[in-house]
């Protein structure tokens, strides 16, 4: 486990066991009136054989981060499964880089949500997102 610390006012995400505790860890920060913002600092785990983070680490960041705001954008929480993932890379991410997932949710309709956004390095762009995403609604579930 790493003992990365990451910037305020972020904290560890604990999402449900299994695949998502390989690929991260992941952070989340809240916003006002927005998606939560979503954090990976990248580690040796993530890393390919060029240097860089391996393109699957970033396209499931991205797929964490979207389907992460539609999952919070009603109360009861929804739930979503992903129709399909675009991710258009831009440039590497590397060792010890903390990117920052930006999403919007562009529209959430009664079973298909739709969302976009970027991941980012201080400030830069490294890749472009969007997602659509199949939602369930709970019936008196998650608040």
């Amino acid at each position: 486990m790493s003992d990365f610390v990451p910037p305020d006012p972020y904290i560890r995400a604990r999402f449900s066991p299994g695949f998502l505790d390989h690929g991260g860890p992941y952070f989340l920060a809240p916003r006002e009136g927005a998606p939560q913002m979503v954090g990976l600092h990248i580690e040796a785990h993530h890393i390919n054989y060029r240097d860089a983070a391996h393109g699957g680490v970033i396209s499931t960041f991205a797929d964490v981060a979207l389907s992460h705001a539609v999952y919070d954008a009603q109360r009861p929480r929804l739930v979503p499964s992903t129709i399909t993932l675009q991710v258009n890379y831009l440039t590497a991410a590397r060792l010890d880089d903390w990117l920052e997932a930006d999403v919007r949710i562009d529209r959430i309709g009664g079973r298909t949500a739709y969302t976009s956004g970027e991941i980012r390095r201080a400030g830069e762009t490294l890749a472009t997102m969007t997602g659509v995403f199949a939602i369930r609604r709970s019936e008196g579930g998650e608040e």
